[in-house]
């Protein structure tokens, strides 16, 4: 037998006592150091959302200017249960020839991460950068997808740095001036 098991094993059980052994599991036993260790795993990536609007056609379709487009992002963040929290990141793209809508598409991705036995100061960057910089890729795909699939020309979503958008918004909440942010 391995030494350090056999010193384990006489530290938590009476030598000889098969009464102590059984009633004695190994995992009840945890170490300090597990229960403090951090946590970060994606659980799930989904589609929570996604609509699609062609509220001029088929007229519109037959217009030769091009159009102009706005495209509006968000993310949410919801605690599901103790660790667990939802984030969203949403986008809202919308085309107009003249003031006639050719398309909008609103689309909201979803991930649920595990976090936890992280320091409180760390969550809000954690929960605003790290998980949307993880959901962000799929919503870019499927927002592409379904313009694509509805006979458009592409539209695609610029990469986003969370981070700067992160100390913007905080930068915003503490009331100082957007220019003073780092670039």
């Amino acid at each position: 037998m391995c030494p350090l098991r056999e010193r384990f094993l006489r530290r938590f059980f009476c030598v000889g006592c098969a009464l102590c052994a059984a009633r004695f599991e190994l995992k009840d036993f945890t170490t300090m150091a597990d229960q403090e260790n951090p946590v970060f795993q994606i659980q799930r990536v989904y589609l929570k959302d996604l609509s699609l609007e062609q509220p001029n056609s088929p007229g519109i379709l037959l217009e030769q200017e091009q159009p102009n487009v706005d495209i509006q992002l968000g993310v949410e963040a919801t605690t599901v249960a103790e660790g667990i929290y939802e984030i969203c990141v949403t986008a809202t793209v919308q085309t107009k020839i003249k003031d006639k809508t050719v398309f909008l598409i609103e689309a909201k991705q979803a991930g649920i991460f595990e976090i936890r036995n992280i320091p409180e100061e760390q969550m809000s960057a954690v929960v605003g950068v790290a998980c949307p910089q993880i959901v962000y890729p799929y919503l870019r795909g499927n927002v592409a997808d379904v313009v694509n699939r509805a006979g458009f020309p592409p539209v695609h979503l610029a990469e986003i740095n969370f981070q700067a958008m992160f100390e913007q918004q905080q930068a915003q909440a503490a009331g100082a001036p957007a220019s003073q942010l780092p670039q």
